[in-house]
């Protein structure tokens, strides 16, 4: 089973990986921003609704209670903003860290790999140079 996960390891281009992290992020944000607008509050409908008011309808009051709610929208967004690119920097983070890791492993596993072989030939040569003398 160790062998399954060696040779899936071994498959991966991990340059390729490394190389095309940024754009995993940027997709992450793409769909964190497509989902972040699917909150069930339809302030654009109400903005809308507010500006279609005849010029007649259009008091002071009418125009504080846009402009409130511009102020509303312009503060989720940037409270939006702000969580989204902590959540993004944590997870390109988290993704730099995975990635280091597993390139470690892997050239350990290749030390580890070549050494194994070098017991080998060595046994193999110990044991010929044994039966040899024998």
């Amino acid at each position: 089973m160790a062998i399954g996960w060696l040779t899936v390891l071994q498959s991966v281009p991990w340059s390729d990986v490394v190389r095309n992290a940024p754009k995993v992020a940027a997709g992450a944000k793409k769909l964190w921003g497509s989902v972040a607008n699917k909150d069930g509050v339809d302030h654009a409908a109400e903005l809308e609704a507010q500006s279609r008011q005849p010029p007649e309808h259009l008091t002071l009051g009418n125009l504080q209670a846009q402009i409130a709610t511009l102020q509303s929208v312009v503060g989720e967004l940037q409270q939006r903003l702000t969580e989204s690119t902590g959540l993004i920097t944590a997870l390109a983070e988290q993704n730099a860290q995975l990635i280091q890791r597993i390139e470690a492993m892997r050239k350990r596993t290749a030390r580890f790999g070549a050494a194994l072989v070098l017991v080998a030939i060595a046994s193999g040569a110990a044991l010929w140079l044994g039966l040899r003398l024998t």
